[in-house]
């Protein structure tokens, strides 16, 4: 394997880069941001991979998810703060179902990048590069807002750096108090049209705290009930970027990306001879792979010699994202491949992705093709005896209108009420935290096949 440095991608062929007009206007940048402080540190990464080991292991559960492409418009701390009310919630429903720690990873503080299948966008005879995030380019389609702008890697440098003070504070500074997500919890299951489904899970939760308390347990006594660790990720797309924010990290000397504590390879950018994946095999960070598809057995196996040369446990997830109509079809498959070779890896769903369809003229994804997908998901890693390590989504915190379905049943009709997406369409708070109750019910059986948290079946 050749030698590799911070920049060794620049000599590999590259997919979904942007074209910027100003190429030293782009290079000042890149060379401005290198001088810039770390916005996350080795160590936090070090402490997030030992705890993906765990979940490797089969001792822990990834809840990952956020926004699908930060905004600048949208950036402010009530988007922030409902985003991690509702992240929080989820955890504490998977962590009391499953009777394991939830590591919690959000997509978030750097998700600005998002690849597109072409590049170009054509509306109304008139043609334009295509939006690819706010670090990039405006959504806005007009001449000026679609050229590549390199000082937008400035302001999403600025807001993820924002982004985490808030983040770091609002975790370790009581807001995350177990009482806090408790109470918000039996908000939810209070309002939802199937509250009584969850009715169960919340009265035993309710009934734990109140022993623990009953005992002298509470956040007042005990700073792991009111603090959290959180991390962020995002996908490792604009490389310059990437490169400029990469350190030595001093106790070891090992490099480290420290524009977010996770990064991730996408499906379209895992070539294994191009840029992205030589710029991810060199940093020490966790890893994630997307595997859609068209990823075979053997290209999967040489991705993960590649990233993951070590077999370091923590080190590489794999995040599935078939549809629901293929996972059944192509999972079985790389699991065995993996398992055969002693790989150690962690297994998450991304449900999202797959199942995007077009309605009304709104790109969406119904709730019931999402939860299929996951539910499929750990049918087959029950099969193949292996463990569903995590679920990857695209959330929001507010009450938006962009998947369908759920309990309060969003239609076609209703999408375009609250349609604020920049991207692709992401599960509202609601749908959200639904989703954790129903994953719940999955994890409960998977731990204690011959119980079930509720008398009802977990689909409907």
């Amino acid at each position: 394997m050749t030698k590799w440095s911070p920049n060794s991608w620049r000599s590999k062929p590259i997919q979904q880069v942007p074209a910027y007009p100003d190429q030293a206007a782009l290079a000042a940048t890149e060379k401005q941001l290198a001088t810039y402080p770390p916005l996350v540190f080795a160590g936090e990464a070090r402490k997030l991979k030992k705890q993906l080991a765990s979940v490797a292991a089969g001792d822990g559960f990834l809840l990952q998810g956020g926004d699908c492409a930060e905004s600048f418009f949208e950036h402010g701390a009530d988007n922030i703060r409902d985003f991690f009310r509702v992240f929080l919630q989820m955890a504490v429903v998977l962590t009391f179902a499953g009777s394991k720690p939830v590591v919690k990873v959000g997509r978030i503080a750097g998700q600005f990048a998002k690849p597109r299948s072409s590049d170009t966008e054509t509306l109304n005879g008139v043609t334009l590069p295509s939006y690819r995030g706010d670090i990039i380019n405006g959504i806005e389609f007009d001449q000026k807002s679609r050229v590549p702008d390199p000082a937008r890697q400035e302001m999403a440098y600025r807001q993820s750096a924002a982004t985490l003070n808030l983040l770091r504070a609002f975790a370790q500074g009581g807001y995350a108090s177990l009482e806090n997500v408790h109470r918000w919890m039996l908000g939810f299951v209070a309002d939802s049209p199937q509250g009584e489904r969850y009715q169960a899970l919340a009265n035993r939760i309710t009934e734990t705290m109140e022993f623990m308390r009953a005992i002298g347990i509470t956040s007042e006594t005990n700073f792991a009930l009111r603090e959290t660790d959180f991390y962020t990720s995002h996908e490792a797309l604009l490389l310059g970027y990437e490169e400029a924010l990469t350190r030595v990290d001093s106790t070891s000397g090992d490099w480290y990306a420290t524009s977010g504590h996770m990064i991730w390879v996408g499906d379209r950018t895992r070539q294994p001879d191009h840029a992205h994946i030589e710029y991810c095999r060199g940093i020490k960070n966790p890893l994630g792979l997307k595997c859609g598809p068209s990823l075979s057995s053997d290209g999967l196996l040489q991705l993960i010699d590649l990233l993951n040369p070590e077999n370091e446990p923590g080190r590489l997830t794999l995040i599935a994202r078939f549809g629901s109509e293929k996972v059944a079809e192509h999972l079985p498959r790389l699991i065995r491949a993996v398992q055969a070779e002693g790989r150690n890896v962690v297994w998450s769903c991304d449900p999202m992705h797959g199942n995007t369809i077009t309605l009304n003229s709104y790109k969406t994804r119904p709730f019931e093709r999402i939860l299929k997908e996951v539910q499929t998901f750990f049918e087959v890693h029950q099969a193949e005896g292996s463990h569903p390590g995590g679920i990857h989504i695209e959330m929001t915190g507010k009450n938006v209108t962009e998947c369908t379905g759920g309990a309060r049943a969003i239609t076609a009709e209703d999408l375009h009420d609250r349609y604020h997406t920049h991207c692709d369409p992401r599960l509202n708070a609601d749908q959200a935290i639904e989703l954790a109750f129903l994953v719940s019910e999955l994890l409960k059986k998977a731990v204690h096949p011959a119980e079930s948290l509720t008398s009802r079946p977990a689909a409907e």
